[in-house]
């Protein structure tokens, strides 16, 4: 009977939960749940109606994973750099299933659900500067929108993983040093801060051949630390790699080439890298590599949202932002 009654209880905090379409999370107890994953977890499965989970200030060491089917998902940071999701899982260590940590599992948070939106959030890898491949954020779902986060780490902080996922990003502040950057999914970066803290590559797109468009960053700023000169726009993963620069501010850590081959492989011959009217002194294009391309302003004024996203407007999705 007693079973019978809890469960009887638990139903109806649940339903005045979700009819609220707000949950808070807070590590002081001071909100329904205090840890991210247990809000997720109540996430229901085909979810249809936007829910926002409200996330206190905080340091939340925990792996997160949220499931295919729990769309409509918003996360708001109480502030960008006060609330913290973290882990630290890299190659090397095992799982607490025994299984070895590789790249794809190493992710600290990893997104399957559709019509995700993130602001005001830190997303961070802390597995350290010579751990390896360190995934932040893997996001696999489609129309994910992200504004005003930090993804921070080292090497492969941001996974692009899906070839059908297309994701949005506003004033964010990305920092990593190798493929920090990377996938086959379709992206715009639009006005975030991209920071290299080593001499190798910012992007490693894998887009598929029949994809028009990889990753597009527009109006973005490019800084590295001091010491660096010979940081590289990208490299192709896979043959296709499409990425466009366009009216970006270039530091002195980009260097002549602009982009890199990959492991002397024949990807280059097919890698679709170009720039438009990019700014700064890592700009100049004399020494660029021959198989890149300077569009002209024709070419550039196709590379639009709404060519980039067919069917989808993420500004229409940005107006939703819960303040």
């Amino acid at each position: 009977m007693r079973r019978i009654l809890l469960a009887t209880i638990l139903m109806l905090f649940a339903v005045n939960l979700f009819a609220q379409k707000r949950i808070i999370v807070a590590q002081d107890g001071s909100g329904n749940y205090k840890t991210v994953q247990e809000a997720l977890n109540a996430v229901p499965v085909n979810n249809k109606t936007r829910l926002v989970i409200y996330i206190k200030n905080g340091i939340y060491k925990e792996k997160l994973h949220l499931d295919t089917g729990k769309n409509f998902v918003e996360m708001i940071g109480e502030s960008r750099f006060g609330t913290i999701l973290t882990y630290d899982d890299h190659p090397g260590k095992v799982s607490a299933k025994g299984d070895s940590i590789n790249t794809r599992s190493s992710y600290s948070f990893q997104i399957k659900g559709d019509d995700f939106i993130a602001s005001n959030i830190t997303f961070r890898n802390d597995a350290g500067f010579t751990a390896g491949q360190a995934v932040a954020v893997e996001a696999d779902g489609d129309r994910e929108v992200f504004v005003n986060c930090r993804i921070v780490g080292n090497q492969d902080i941001l996974f692009l993983n899906s070839e059908k996922s297309r994701q949005y990003y506003k004033d964010c502040y990305i920092e990593g040093t190798t493929d920090f950057i990377f996938g086959a999914a379709t992206a715009w970066f639009d006005n975030c801060h991209i920071h290299s803290k080593k001499n190798s590559h910012v992007t490693a797109a894998s887009t598929p051949q029949d994809h028009p468009f990889g990753f597009v960053f527009n109006d973005c700023t490019l800084t590295g630390d001091s010491t660096l000169h010979m940081v590289s726009l990208g490299r192709p993963w896979r043959p296709y790699a499409w990425v466009v620069y366009m009216h970006c501010y270039m530091g002195q850590q980009i260097k002549g080439e602009g982009f890199s081959n990959w492991n002397q492989t024949e990807s280059y011959k097919t890698a679709r890298y170009a720039e438009y009217e990019n700014y700064g002194p890592g700009a100049s294009t004399t020494k660029r590599v021959s198989w890149s391309k300077q569009l002209s302003a024709i070419e550039a004024s196709k590379i639009t949202l709404k060519n980039v996203f067919p069917g989808w407007d993420p500004l229409t999705t940005l107006n939703t932002v819960t303040q």
